[in-house]
């Protein structure tokens, strides 16, 4: 008996390492990938130990070590006039500014080869598409109309089983076609142009990275897109335009195969992730520069990324707000905040790169060329896509609590006009 039950409960556990449950609780989300390294030292081990005495380590420290230096100063000349950041209850924080520049200064010096970029929503606020949760005009604030039990209801797999109509009902408005591309994508599209970005991950399903022209194989959507359709039971490839076009005329599409719905490849709670995104387990620890930008960091297993990068990698989150591990005082070795308007932040990191103009001139050539690149509308003979959202792997499931947390917009947004909402996950 007692034998049996262990090999099942080996079983449980090899289920649950291969098909990570999604959540959007923060609670207990940084070792949602530890486990799989192990106890003993082991090839991450060996690679910590290494990189401890490495050269990025020891310059990474030094400039960090100028600006605590510069902060101490500072706060000493000034300790009638408390910091508008509250650095100076915290001193463990460095200034915002100065994050940008440490990391602007190892990219300079050519110590960043391997960047990986960690997006949610807010990189997509300043084209337009508004937060998730903001009172009155986030999607949540909205959905009054579609008589659902609660907010997250209408994109839970099991709900939208028993009844679809109210997420077709939302559909039409959640298409996506009507926003572009702005300065923060194109940075992150200058970092490919430069041969630095290992991987995108992206949460959001609104294209505006493809349409800024990052290639596919640099770019991981998590969280799927509209630009494919499937059946939601048995995965059957559906024609996206076919779909599309009965969403748009109150119709259900229904599976050819097994008769049941349809919907676009946009990964609802309580489903798997796509397949690319276990390319994670090669990209994060080669990445040599971790840049977070525009998430609350509270989707899991989204979230958990960031601690994935060895320890001694330099991570920079550019938000509105500190989330995750960088809410935690003093801040780990290598990490560096900036924080404020992300369009204003990323425009100043930029600068410090003196890449200014490069990007405006990469946005003025990939602006004239206006290719869409997702799923067009009815009356479009063009912009269709071809890709497939494969779904094995890893489910994303809703909180206990059946509802989200979203500080920095990075999971479902929604645009302040009715008939140009996107949602993000």
């Amino acid at each position: 008996m007692n034998r049996s039950r262990s090999s099942c409960d080996r079983k449980a556990l090899q289920a649950a390492v291969t098909r990570m449950t999604r959540s959007s609780t923060s609670q207990g989300k940084h070792n949602g990938h530890a486990g799989r390294r192990g106890p003993g030292p082991g090839p991450y081990g060996r690679q910590r130990r290494k990189q401890t005495d490495s050269a990025l380590a020891q310059d990474l420290s030094r400039v960090s070590g100028q600006e605590a230096l510069c902060a101490s100063t500072a706060g000493q000349t000034s300790a009638s006039t408390p910091d508008q950041r509250g650095s100076s209850a915290f001193p463990g924080k460095l200034p915002s500014r100065g994050g940008v520049a440490s990391v602007a200064r190892l990219v300079k010096l050519g110590r960043c080869k391997n960047v990986v970029v960690v997006a949610g929503a807010g990189i997509s606020t300043a084209s337009g598409i508004p937060d998730f949760r903001t009172p009155g005009t986030g999607l949540y604030a909205n959905l009054e109309k579609y008589n659902i039990p609660y907010p997250e209801a209408i994109f839970n797999i099991d709900y939208f089983s028993s009844d679809p109509q109210p997420f077709f009902s939302l559909a039409k408005a959640l298409y996506p076609g009507g926003h572009r591309p702005n300065y923060i994508h194109y940075f992150i599209r200058m970092l490919h142009h430069k041969g630095l970005l290992l991987r995108m991950y992206t949460q959001n399903i609104d294209g505006l990275e493809k349409v800024c022209g990052i290639p596919d194989d640099k770019l991981v959507e998590a969280h799927g897109s509209f630009a494919s359709a499937s059946c939601h039971l048995c995965y059957t490839p559906y024609p996206a335009e076919e779909a599309k076009v009965a969403i748009m005329n109150d119709k259900v599409p229904v599976c050819t195969f097994c008769a049941a719905t349809v919907k676009p490849d946009v990964v609802f709670f309580g489903e798997d992730l796509p397949q690319k995104y276990f390319l994670s387990a090669e990209d994060f620890p080669k990445a040599d520069l971790l840049i977070i930008m525009g998430t609350s960091l509270k989707i899991e297993p989204f979230a958990s990324l960031v601690n994935t990068v060895r320890s001694t990698v330099p991570r920079l989150l550019l938000n509105r707000h500190a989330v995750g591990p960088f809410e935690k005082v003093p801040l780990r070795r290598g990490d560096h905040m900036e924080l404020g308007d992300l369009e204003d932040t990323v425009r100043g990191f930029a600068q410090t790169l003196g890449w200014c103009s490069e990007i405006e001139e990469l946005m003025r050539t990939q602006e004239s060329l206006s290719v869409p690149v997702l799923v067009s509308s009815p009356s479009s003979q063009s912009g269709q896509m071809s890709f497939r959202g494969a779904r094995p792997g890893v489910k994303r499931m809703p909180s206990s609590g059946g509802e989200e947390t979203d500080s920095e917009t990075d999971s479902k947004s929604s645009s302040s006009s009715p008939n140009n909402l996107i949602l993000h996950y």
